[in-house]
């Protein structure tokens, strides 16, 4: 089956003679279908046993591409799974309305900052509050993973939460939450509190000189969103928190759409698989290829925007002392450093066999020849020539 690679090379050419790319995107272009070729270099890898021999040619290592990330993902989830506290979870989605689209192609790093700090002010702001956890000036625990796309790759900005119940307090007892001890804090004033916050920071960008003119930052624009929704999902989790960090890290080190989606492709249309249901029934979706390029290219995030971030206990300039602190209110023994040093050591040697076995006879692989990789890649939309043309190994 064609991968995202294939899209944007048989439709690449057509695409960029009526559409510009940003740095970003060009960057993630070039690196998505240069992926595992000659372009990046590689190993040849033999067998002296039985004669069989195979490149291995090198990973971009972009965060758009959805052949790399596999490992980056495994080490997050081992990571985040490490750090989970004896305590009920509760899995929180805060979602945009969709009027903001505009604004977001417009300036998408300002207002992927103002959806984060809006998000995190908001549940500091009800995990201080002695009414939802019987505490004051509580500090929560919480994680935020950025989306940007829905299953048919259209904009759809939302961050996903995974929240202990429960926060710190001052005294470095762990308070629970007020009412019960899976539930937070009710979504109705959530999204209230949330729509606020960041209609605050809207009034600010509409008050500076610099503000995007193609973005509807009127005041008539800006009441137009009170009239919808601003849809907070809150629901704690039937399988705990592993269940929301797997799910999250599926997506956590890749772009909108897998590989595995793509069922065929062609220089007018690629036809993929959505989501159809609850309980994982999937369909097939056929889209121009133009129109597929363009809406891929939207989740391509500005350079130097991280999609993952943690606060509170979690945060990253205290998350050592706070975490000892919570486990140690909670009773709750560290992680077993000798024990996580060797599964860590054990995937190593099974990552590490799997690349030098012979695939053949199970013999061992060795290097028998080495491509350096291009210094300049192909620029987008001439990928197919450079495909054709690999150069030769030394």
């Amino acid at each position: 089956m064609p991968g995202l690679a294939e899209v944007l090379r048989l439709g690449g050419a057509a695409y960029l003679r009526t559409h510009h790319l940003s740095t970003p995107q060009a960057r993630a272009w070039r690196a998505i279908c240069a992926c595992r070729t000659p372009l990046l270099g590689g190993q040849q890898m033999a067998c002296a046993a039985c004669g069989h021999h195979h490149w291995h040619y090198h990973s971009c290592r972009n965060r758009h591409c959805p052949q790399c990330g596999a490992r980056a993902k495994d080490a997050w989830l081992r990571g985040r799974l490490a750090e989970v506290l004896d305590v009920p979870y509760v899995h929180l989605v805060f979602t945009l309305p969709h009027e903001l689209n505009t604004l977001y192609r417009a300036s998408p790093k300002w207002l992927i900052e103002a959806l984060f700090a809006s998000v995190a002010a908001t549940l500091k702001d009800f995990a201080a509050s002695p009414r939802w956890m019987g505490a004051e000036a509580g500090q929560a625990a919480f994680s935020l993973v950025l989306h940007t796309w829905s299953q048919d790759l259209n904009q759809h900005l939302h961050l996903h939460a995974v929240m202990a119940c429960g926060v710190l307090d001052a005294q470095g007892l762990w308070q629970v939450p007020a009412r019960r001890p899976d539930f937070l804090f009710p979504v109705r004033a959530l999204s209230r509190v949330f729509r606020a916050r960041f209609m605050a920071t809207l009034r600010q960008l509409a008050q500076d000189r610099d503000a995007p003119d193609d973005a509807n930052l009127s005041a008539t624009g800006r009441k137009a969103l009170y009239r919808h929704d601003w849809v907070v999902y809150a629901k704690a989790p039937l399988g705990g928190p592993a269940q929301v960090l797997a799910y999250l890290s599926r997506y956590s080190h890749r772009t909108a759409i897998g590989n595995e989606r793509i069922q065929a492709a062609n220089t007018n249309e690629v036809v993929f698989t959505v989501r159809a249901d609850d309980h994982g029934g999937k369909r097939r979706m056929q889209m121009p290829t133009d129109e597929f390029i363009r809406r891929l290219l939207l989740h391509v995030l500005p350079a130097g925007v991280k999609r993952i971030r943690h606060y509170g206990v979690l945060a990253n300039g205290c998350k050592k002392t706070q975490l000892a602190r919570a486990r140690e209110a909670l009773h709750q023994p560290a992680p077993n450093a000798r024990a996580c040093e060797s599964a860590e050591t054990f995937m190593a040697r099974v990552a590490h066999i799997e690349v030098h076995t012979c695939p053949r006879c199970q013999g061992p692989l060795h290097v028998a020849a080495s491509l350096s990789g291009q210094r300049h890649l192909p620029a987008p939309g001439h990928e197919a020539a450079a495909k054709a043309q690999p150069r030769a190994p030394p």
